[in-house]
């Protein structure tokens, strides 16, 4: 995994729900290419045309909210989301995300200071953010090591792989 990550903002509100990020009545689809295709779609029609791999979202506060269902980070990862930053998260999305592999980084202070379209770059180790756009910077909340690991690995289920030997 890259020490830096570099993308374009996708910027919304707070209490972008899970049905927002990836609608419940697609819950049948379950083939991560075809997930990915509705990313965002509740709160955002336009989201998948727009994002490239490596591009972030940037939220204020509760992001992730409603519920325990993993298809909302599933769905993120699939369109490519490098990272997902928000003032804060909802729990389960939040620890969803970390198990499956998607970046979820709490910085309470940069919603607000970056529009859609602004270029980001994000350092993992350090959890600092630079708005490349306007110059700011930004400090987040830094993930633990343990959560660092699962990241490096792709989510939890590769981690414990790795760490028994055991490829199923």
């Amino acid at each position: 995994m890259e020490k830096i990550l570099r993308g374009k903002a996708f910027v919304y509100g707070a209490n972008i729900d899970t049905d927002q990020i990836y609608p419940a009545p697609l819950l049948t689809i379950t083939d991560a290419d075809k997930v990915g295709k509705h990313a965002m779609e509740g709160a955002d029609p336009k989201f998948v045309e727009e994002c490239t791999p490596g591009d972030m979202i940037v939220a204020s506060t509760n992001f992730g909210c409603g519920s325990s269902r993993e298809h909302a980070a599933v769905t993120l990862k699939a369109a490519g989301v490098s990272a997902v930053i928000a003032a804060s998260f909802g729990r389960i999305f939040y620890r969803n995300a970390i198990n499956l592999g998607l970046l979820a980084i709490v910085c309470k202070d940069l919603h607000g200071h970056v529009s859609r379209g602004d270029f980001l770059s994000l350092d993992i180790s350090t959890a600092k953010i630079v708005n490349e756009t306007t110059g700011e910077t930004f400090q987040a909340e830094p993930l633990s090591e343990y959560m660092m690991d699962i990241i490096r690995h792709g989510g939890i289920k590769p981690m414990m792989r790795a760490m028994t030997g055991k490829k199923d």
